[in-house]
């Protein structure tokens, strides 16, 4: 019987010939991720009295979250991420500057097929774009792993998505995205690993595989993944990463699913997630002409340069609405040197966006926040009830390209419409 990629990968990474859907195994993740909140896994270390580290080249620290610092507290936090990175010779640091966790480190080339990744936020399911397993854990789950090198995993079942394509103009991977949690509901695939397969997920950009993996978590997986392929090598490439470094793992042919999905993205059309929760999914057509007092565009769904380029590219020669507020946040410092050099900044700036430094921004709370009463349409992951502000507030989800269209109507907007 054949075996999944969930299957094969975590057998590597505990060091055994098989694992089984519900198999309990040590795992010894390649990499453990932590954000702003690294804090606690240092606290934690103290109480078990230990400076003692597993492996300090497989710990990498991001200070996304609340960049920079908006309180003391925050700020002493901060100092002690970076004393500890310094003092224990964590080579993988990123300060307030650099962005997202995420994207950072599948820019730095940390990110390889066939690795397993832990990280202290849920969307550390990302990293099944480059074909690796991630998945998010506590922070004592992460300090663990910090001090021995390991942690005890179930082996998830495994979801079979096809997606068949191409798309139709206007219609983004965040459509089938949000398409798939509708239907299958948030807690659809509660820890399970969920695999994209069919012809759109062939040849897709790095980008958009990132932005179906980050979702993933959005209908409970425990991890997504996209086969690597050609695509795959050649950004890795770009990033310094040869072949002889990573090592691809692939579901077999005949490997097992407990269920298998198909979405048709040749007749999808944009859709919209409506509060408070990610998978009360419309059609735009039946939320479209709500009105709207912010717009944001970012978070590790889709901020990344390909998704700014699309906004930007709805965006250029138009204003903001008047009344409008449009937030946007880069998710890495290379991605803002990327939009400045090629206009899009520019763009953005003369349209009246506010830009803010690359970072979780508004997705996580740190600014953007909204009044009793206001709406924002957010190309976040999440939609939750006082995520941004007020509990009273109200947030809709959508593609980049559904958040310049809003902007610039100043209502929920078919990105259709600015198609030429």
């Amino acid at each position: 019987m054949g075996k999944t990629f969930a299957e094969k990968v975590l057998a590597r990474a505990a060091r055994v010939s098989d694992g089984r859907p519900g198999q309990i195994l040590d795992v010894y993740p390649d990499l453990y991720m932590s954000h702003m909140a690294s804090w606690r896994c240092i606290r934690t270390m103290e109480k078990l009295g230990t400076d003692k580290l597993y492996d300090r080249d497989r710990i990498a620290m991001v200070m996304d979250h609340i960049s920079p610092a908006q309180t003391a507290k925050t700020a002493d936090d901060q100092r002690m991420c970076r004393e500890f990175a310094a003092r224990m010779g964590i080579k993988k640091f990123y300060d307030v500057n650099a962005g997202i966790a995420h994207v950072v480190l599948t820019e730095a080339g940390y990110i390889r097929p066939g690795m397993v990744i832990i990280g202290t936020d849920s969307h550390t399911t990302i990293y099944g774009a480059l074909g690796a397993f991630g998945t998010g854990v506590g922070f004592s789950e992460l300090t663990a792993a910090w001090v021995t090198g390991k942690l005890w995993m179930k082996v998830p079942e495994s979801i079979k998505v096809i997606i068949q394509g191409p798309l139709p103009p206007g219609t983004t991977s965040k459509d089938v995205m949000l398409k798939l949690i509708g239907d299958l509901t948030a807690d659809g695939a509660t820890y399970c690993s969920v695999e994209f397969h069919g012809s759109y997920t062939e040849g897709l950009s790095i980008s958009d595989r990132m932005t179906l993996c980050n979702l993933a978590m959005e209908l409970g997986a425990k991890n997504g993944f996209v086969r690597p392929d050609e695509i795959t090598r050649s950004y890795l490439s770009t990033r310094g990463v040869l072949p002889g470094q990573y090592a691809e793992t692939h579901p077999d042919p005949d490997a097992v699913y407990v269920k298998e999905v198909t979405i048709d993205g040749r007749t999808l059309g944009p859709q919209i997630a409506c509060p408070h929760a990610v998978d009360n999914v419309k059609p735009i057509e039946q939320v479209a002409g709500t009105r709207v007092n912010q717009v944001f565009i970012g978070s590790c769904a889709n901020a990344k340069y390909e998704d700014l380029a699309e906004a930007a590219g709805i965006l250029k020669g138009r204003k903001v609405a008047p009344g409008v507020r449009l937030l946007v946040s880069p998710a890495s410092k290379e991605i803002v040197e990327r939009t400045v050099k090629d206009g899009i900044y520019l763009t953005f700036l003369e349209a009246g966006a506010l830009i803010t430094n690359p970072g979780c921004s508004a997705c996580a709370g740190d600014g953007g926040v909204m009044a009793d009463g206001e709406v924002t349409l957010s190309t976040a992951n999440r939609n939750f009830q006082g995520r941004m502000g007020s509990y009273n507030a109200e947030i809709y989800l959508g593609s980049p390209a559904v958040a310049a269209a809003t902007a610039i109507k100043g209502v929920i907007a078919d990105p259709r419409e600015f198609l030429s």
